[in-house]
């Protein structure tokens, strides 16, 4: 009988993290039902399909950081619904 590759599983991924990353990831994981190894398989069929990572990898601007920040911070303007936000922006 000849082995296939959806049969052998025998690769190790070894990564060195943040423990606050990992249990954080994790914890995503466990809401979809994921366990780490299958978080890391799927990652990696995307990479796979995608012919690199499946999503952009931008570093933000001044602007964006700024933002980020006052909202960690609980600033920022809160919306009550979709449209109360459109209006806002001038949609």
């Amino acid at each position: 009988m000849t082995k296939t590759t959806a049969t052998i599983k025998s690769a190790m991924v070894r990564a060195r993290m943040e423990p606050e990353l990992k249990a954080k990831a994790e914890k995503y994981f466990n809401l979809l039902g994921l366990s780490t190894t299958q978080a890391i398989t799927l990652f990696f069929k995307q990479v796979e399909l995608h012919h690199g990572l499946p999503f952009e990898v931008n570093i933000p601007n001044t602007e964006t950081i700024a933002a980020m920040k006052e909202i960690e911070n609980g600033g920022g303007k809160k919306f009550e619904n979709a449209g109360e936000l459109f209006k806002h922006l001038g949609i």
